[in-house]
């Protein structure tokens, strides 16, 4: 019996926002590249919550962008509210967030996968990975169809042998009722792939008809929207914006939830999988935190052309009688109508430990993992994946050096670190906490820090680098000037500190010494600024930046300094870490499972102490001077 059988350069499984930026990548690439997905209607689907971005997710989507990826375009086309986080705080803290269209974020990722040259869109569900002498070969299709690559891209997210569940209802489908990828496990399996089984939920949609918005706090967007792209025209994205709105829970809503606990698969048994940490289920928050007697509950639109309200705070698996009961009692949904309910997913994702850092498997040559199949949640922290597997999947093909990102480089780089290197019994979010270099790694300056490197893979065209550069040119320029610009004590001197409440001058200062002062910064000194030059509003953020936080930053450029040194101690892959002498056993135990690819990445592995990297350290420059063997 005849089957279809076809040869890309690079097969990409799965069309979320891992898949999409994979597929784009390694065909902007001038690869051929085929994407399949278990229903085309799902493509950049948003299952759970209507944004892009928000604490440190932002920082990952605009380093996404800065590397040629398509995520903050997307968001920029089709956002309906838009908001800088944390501004009271800290610039490295400071996080992009925007609401989404969903079917529209849908719908012009789809255009933008369907007009890519070199990339092929298929529905169909992959069955079975191809595997010869070590080394991917290509997929099988359930409906038998054979497709050879150079290499292979898994993206499945959610969709493994999923499950949804609330109550006593159990469904074995993909998110929003979506068909389950239910065949690939099994061959992951016979090929020794570890797999892990996770758990996430979403919250109940309602009826905007159904909700009293009186009893509720209204949320605006900002006034001057900052566009996710480095690439877009910020005049473009100030449009007249949604408003979201926010509620609490109470006790009475807390009372149903602890009267109804038996009756919710998470806390009966019925769920399996390890949900996660940092976006927990409302009944795993009135359990966990009894001494909160109210939550935040954000509803927030879904959409411009649809009265489907999400419930942000308030995911769940509890029985739709119960989520009836208890959505109820929050103030403004006293009458709401639910449209889908609440609901918990479980699926089957791996262990990551498994990856390289360019996300290739390590038992297996040519084939790559992104997304929430490696154990994270969310879409950003998805992208990045993709994008970071696309192209070292490419890079293979293309036979160049594959690409890594380290700790001091992007938040990419510690999200995958942290994936690779740690143990994680649950699904992985990024947090500004996790980053060490944080004060580095702002999301404001992630075009100065990554757009090199993106034109380097070929993803960052000449003219987008160029005005990069450009921008690198400005702020050198302006700091300069303001560095060797003096101001004298006098009246007018005078009389602007005074309105600013700072000290008066005795003496002379230069504009940047003003500008280091708390109160002052360099957009206020305009007024006495005669000289100053028209900037866009990116470059003279990043001048008050620099000149402000000089001394934090040269500070943690030292750090850096030293992180690299240890970086540098690569790590053979085949090194047997049992002939090092004086090596703890549980450290010999974790660096062989985890073959760690320098002193650096030993050094953040559970179990391994700085004893022992003492040790490692000292073994390394015996080797380096031919007194001991690999």
């Amino acid at each position: 019996m005849p089957y279809v059988e076809e040869t890309y350069d690079i097969v990409v499984v799965g069309a979320g926002h891992a898949g999409c930026e994979a597929a784009l990548a390694a065909a902007r690439l001038g690869l051929s590249t085929i994407m399949f997905t278990v229903s085309v209607d799902s493509i950049a689907l948003m299952p759970c919550n209507p944004n892009i971005g928000g604490s440190s997710k932002g920082h990952l989507v605009r380093e996404l962008d800065a590397l040629g990826g398509e995520m903050g375009k997307n968001i920029d086309k089709t956002f309906i509210q838009s908001k800088m986080l944390n501004q009271s705080k800290g610039p490295a803290v400071h996080s992009l967030r925007a609401q989404a269209d969903k079917q529209e974020y849908t719908r012009q990722m789809r255009m933008t996968l369907e007009n890519t040259d070199h990339l092929t869109i298929r529905q169909g569900e992959v069955g079975e990975i191809l595997v010869e002498d070590g080394a991917i070969t290509g997929v099988k299709t359930c409906s038998g169809a054979t497709y050879h690559a150079k290499a292979v891209v898994l993206a499945t997210g959610t969709y493994l042998k999923a499950r949804c569940i609330y109550g006593d209802v159990s469904t074995p489908t993909g998110p929003n009722g979506l068909q389950a990828a239910n065949h690939l496990t099994d061959s992951l399996k016979a090929h020794g792939i570890e797999l892990f089984r996770f758990k996430t939920g979403t919250p109940a949609r309602v009826d905007k008809r159904s909700i009293d918005f009186s009893k509720m706090e209204e949320q605006f967007g900002d006034e001057r929207v900052v566009p996710f792209s480095f690439s877009t025209d910020p005049e473009t994205v100030q449009k007249e914006q949604v408003s979201c709105w926010l509620t609490y829970t109470n006790e009475e809503t807390h009372e149903i939830i602890r009267a109804n606990l038996d009756r919710s698969p998470l806390f009966s048994g019925a769920i399996e999988g390890t949900g996660p940490r940092y976006c927990p289920s409302i009944e795993d928050k009135v359990v966990k935190f009894p001494d909160k007697n109210r939550h935040q509950v954000f509803v927030e639109p879904e959409g411009l052309y649809t009265n489907e309200m999400y419930l942000g705070g308030m995911s769940s698996s509890l029985p739709e009688d119960v989520q009836y009961a208890m959505y109820r009692t929050v103030p403004g949904l006293e009458h709401v109508r639910i449209v889908r309910n609440a609901y918990a997913i479980e699926y089957d994702c791996i262990n990551a430990r498994q990856l390289k850092p360019t996300l290739e498997f390590k038992a297996i040559r040519g084939l790559y993992s992104g997304g929430q199949f490696n154990g994270s949640s969310g879409y950003e922290e998805a992208a990045v994946q993709g994008f970071m597997a696309g192209v070292n999947a490419s890079m293979q093909v293309l036979g160049r050096e594959p690409f890594v990102l380290d700790r001091s480089q992007a938040y990419i780089g510690v999200l995958i670190d942290d994936l690779v290197t740690k143990e994680n019994h649950e699904p992985y979010r990024m947090m500004t906490s996790r980053a060490e270099y944080r004060l580095l790694l702002r999301q404001d300056n992630a075009d100065l820090r990554l757009r090199a490197i993106g034109h380097e893979i070929g993803l960052v065209d000449d003219e987008t680098y160029e005005k990069t550069l450009k921008k690198e040119r400005d702020i050198q320029a302006e700091v300069e000037r303001l560095e060797n610009t003096t101001v004298g004590a006098n009246p007018r001197i005078r009389a602007f500190l005074e309105k600013h409440g700072s000290t008066p001058l005795k003496t002379g200062a230069t504009m940047a010494e003003l500008i280091r002062r708390p109160e002052l910064d360099y957009f206020a000194l305009a007024e006495i600024d005669e000289r100053r030059p028209e900037l866009p509003a990116d470059t003279a953020e990043q001048v008050d930046i620099n000149i402000k936080y000089e001394g934090y930053l040269k500070r943690q450029q030292q750090q850096v300094a030293q992180f690299k040194k240890l970086e540098s101690k690569r790590l053979a892959e085949d090194f047997d870490y049992s002939t090092v002498k004086s090596l703890r056993r549980e450290a010999v135990q974790k660096l062989n499972l985890y073959k760690p690819a320098s002193i650096g990445q030993a050094s953040r592995i559970s179990g391994v102490s700085p004893a022992d990297i003492s040790v490692l350290l000292v073994h390394l420059e015996q080797l380096r001077h031919g007194k001991g063997t690999v």
